[in-house]
């Protein structure tokens, strides 16, 4: 693939979206939330699910899917309605909008008694977290991340050229790059973005191989953003209207089948973007496998939590126990029905081209800026 021209469509496709979420933010000052204001930011909504397909790579297209075609439409659709992370109390500025907007983060908030913080208070701080400050972030620049590139760097050529290694060891090596690399890139976008706002940002992981069952794998240690945003756009929703039928105490499990079905299918859509070769809309072929593995989650986590209720906290495994327990069920479902899906998008063998072509284009760069070194 040509990374130079990969690297045009990338900026290009940025600028839009900063450009849209600009709109936003001038339509939020000027309409109040409800429904009209739904309606003047649709056209913005359209826009960010069209960019993703200028791009092709896994690397570039990979990311800016995610962030852009799923979270900032999340986002955008709950600031319609005067909920999520945008919508705080004082309104946040352009500046503060729309990074906040675009990439996937959240301002950390800190009560504060003097009243002198100037972080602003989102109406998403209601919603239930992790504990995120009984410890230090993770820098980048710190050992462990560096100790995670370099398993990435030597993963990446590792599983696109050797044939000799069991399928079942190979999805294995799959789910340990996939893991690192979204660290390392969520990390590098926390980053990147508090020193450039100088402001404090909650963790997008907070070590999911450390969990002790499926509600707190999910709800408080994998993909923290993504459970932030679909807690009041789908999970709230479906538990008010449910609690009408079944009642407040059975409502969260209907609410927990529909948020990972939820989950599902905006990762049909994620696989979508970064499974094409070409920029069409051809054989899309949803992955019935990843599906399933969310369903399955799905299903099992309402399983939990409805059997917590039935015993009202009175008893449950001991930690030596509940942990291994949970990790293998989490790493068995993904090798059989998650990664699968990956490999049939061919995501490790274009990263494996991939990087070979940013070498080359690094090289052609290095040569024309330092042509007497080279």
């Amino acid at each position: 693939m040509e990374m130079d021209g990969e690297i045009s469509n990338l900026i290009m496709v940025w600028t839009i979206a900063a450009a849209a979420m600009c709109y936003c933010h001038t339509i939020g000052k000027l309409i109040s939330k409800g429904t009209i204001r739904f309606i003047a930011i649709s056209p913005a909504i359209i826009l960010l699910l069209l960019l993703p397909l200028r791009l092709i790579s896994i690397h570039l297209g990979g990311p800016s899917s995610f962030f852009l075609g799923w979270l900032s439409t999340f986002k955008l659709l709950l600031f319609a309605f005067g909920k999520g992370p945008l919508s705080s109390n004082p309104p946040l500025s352009l500046a503060h909008f729309v990074p906040l907007a675009c990439l996937p983060i959240k301002f950390q908030h800190k009560p504060n008694n003097n009243n002198n913080n100037k972080t602003p208070n989102t109406q998403n701080g209601n919603y239930p977290s992790p504990q995120i400050d009984r410890k230090a972030h993770k820098s980048p620049l710190s050992y462990v991340y560096a100790t995670m590139f370099t398993i990435l760097a030597f993963l990446i050529p590792l599983v696109g050229k050797n044939e000799n290694f069991h399928p079942k060891f190979k999805l294995f090596l799959y789910s340990i790059h996939m893991y690192i690399g979204l660290e390392f890139i969520f990390a590098l976008v926390s980053q990147f973005t508090r020193k450039i706002l100088g402001v404090e940002l909650e963790p997008q992981f907070d070590e999911p191989y450390l969990c002790t069952s499926l509600q707190n794998f999910w709800g408080k240690r994998w993909n923290i953003m993504v459970n932030r945003i679909l807690y009041p756009s789908v999970y709230d929703p479906v538990v008010t209207v449910s609690s009408r039928v079944i009642g407040r105490k059975w409502a969260p499990l209907p609410a927990i089948l529909a948020t990972f079905a939820v989950s599902a299918m905006m990762h049909e859509l994620t696989f979508y973007y970064i499974k094409r070769e070409k920029r069409t809309w051809e054989a899309w072929e949803p992955s019935w496998d990843a599906t399933c593995f969310f369903l399955i989650h799905g299903v099992c986590l309402a399983l939990e939590v409805a059997l917590k209720k039935a015993l009202k906290g009175k008893w449950q495994l001991p930690r030596a126990l509940s942990w291994p327990l949970t990790l293998v069920f989490v790493f068995y479902t993904a090798l059989w029905l998650f990664l699968p899906a990956l490999v049939r998008c061919h995501v490790y063998e274009k990263a494996t081209r991939e990087i070979s072509a940013l070498i080359e284009f690094l090289k052609g760069v290095c040569n024309v800026a330092f042509p007497v070194f080279m």
